[in-house]
């Protein structure tokens, strides 16, 4: 039976993505990666309106350890195929999760490299444990990080810490990724999962509108300045929403508002 994939689990308004990958700390084959996608496509389409929030995590106390090397022979060492894996395939699941209109909370535990540093850049909220490792050592196998994937991972840790990882294969602590404003915090690693699960009920709680719309705003305005501009059209169409009214009569009436 096949243990490599990537699973997606729904409780309540919270869904849970789960990257697994039996005795390789969950590293992405191609099928997982194409998986990926899928599973952040169909979230995006369905548009349901229950869901509130996604956790993306790893099996058994690792996030991801990057991508699976075993299948690198059959096809790195080709152009064709290695842009087709690159642009499509690995690119294809990271903009999904970059277009899903949910909030995105990362549960670090263990390794997070390469492919799993990739994938967590993609999301809104990270949480790690202290014992979590961050890198993406990929110098030693000869190659570099894909232009947009780079980019990505440069955006989200920052330069000092994108330009050791990729040019001295740099591995670093959970702490270092906090310092750098990557995750938003270090807790034991007993206390990630729990955590991860409090702060996506927390968001799960708040108006799902509200939490669209900033996304909407976060990517238009990482997209460029001008963006702004562009945002002002719509930009408070949501005046005689119900969530709008709800929440302002809630605070006014002194009660939870009822999203």
């Amino acid at each position: 039976m096949d243990e490599r994939h990537v699973s997606l689990r729904r409780e309540g308004a919270i869904a849970f993505v789960t990257l697994s990958n039996a005795g390789r700390l969950n590293a992405m084959t191609r099928g997982m990666w194409r998986e990926l996608r899928a599973v952040f496509d169909g979230i995006r389409q369905a548009e349901d309106a229950e869901l509130r929030c996604v956790v993306v995590r790893g099996e058994g106390g690792a996030f991801c350890a990057g991508g699976d090397i075993s299948e690198y022979p059959s096809f790195r060492f080709d152009e064709a195929s290695l842009r087709e894996f690159h642009e499509n395939e690995v690119w294809g699941a990271l903009q999904a999760m970059l277009d899903c209109p949910l909030p995105l909370v990362a549960q670090i535990e263990g390794a997070c490299m390469g492919a799993g540093i990739e994938i967590a850049s993609c999301c809104d909220i990270r949480l790690a444990g202290a014992s979590a490792k961050f890198g993406a050592p990929i110098a030693k196998l000869g190659f570099p990080m894909a232009p947009r994937e780079a980019a990505l991972v440069h955006g989200a840790i920052g330069d000092v810490l994108a330009r050791d990882m990729l040019l001295a294969a740099g591995v670093h602590g959970a702490q270092r990724l906090y310092d750098a404003g990557f995750l938003l915090h270090v807790l034991s690693d007993e206390e990630v999962v729990a955590a991860a699960e409090v702060h996506a009920a927390r968001i799960a709680a708040l108006a799902p509108q509200a939490a669209r719309l900033h996304k909407h705003t976060f990517a238009m305005l990482k997209a460029g300045a001008h963006s702004t501009n562009t945002l002002l059209a719509t930009a408070y169409d949501y005046a005689d929403s119900a969530e709008h009214r709800e929440g302002i009569d809630a605070f006014l009436a002194k009660r939870t508002p009822n999203f």
